[in-house]
């Protein structure tokens, strides 16, 4: 179970059940700071939608030559994070 699922299944128990934080916590089996992060990646619906559009224009570049015409567009993406978007949205074209 992935911690994003415990922490759901924690809060539940605290609103069902009215228990405290810590007592939640230690039903599910999850520390306290893992139940308290708060995630801070950036949206990426922007990104995500720009690059849908460019690999529909070009359905045979790659995320790489993608992640140059979006560099051109002055919209800075670390590698990695761009393949992980391009991989997420299924955009990958071809012959």
């Amino acid at each position: 179970m992935k911690p994003a699922a415990r922490r759901e299944a924690a809060q539940y128990a605290q609103q069902t059940y009215e228990l405290s934080e810590r007592r939640a916590g230690r039903l599910i089996g999850i520390g306290q700071s893992s139940l308290r992060y708060r995630s801070r990646r950036p949206d990426d619906a922007d990104l995500r939608t720009r690059l849908r559009t460019l690999a529909a224009e070009r359905p045979r570049f790659g995320y790489r030559r993608l992640g140059v015409m979006l560099e051109r567009e002055g919209i800075s993406v670390n590698h990695k994070r761009l393949h992980r978007l391009y991989r997420d949205e299924g955009v990958a074209g071809g012959l």
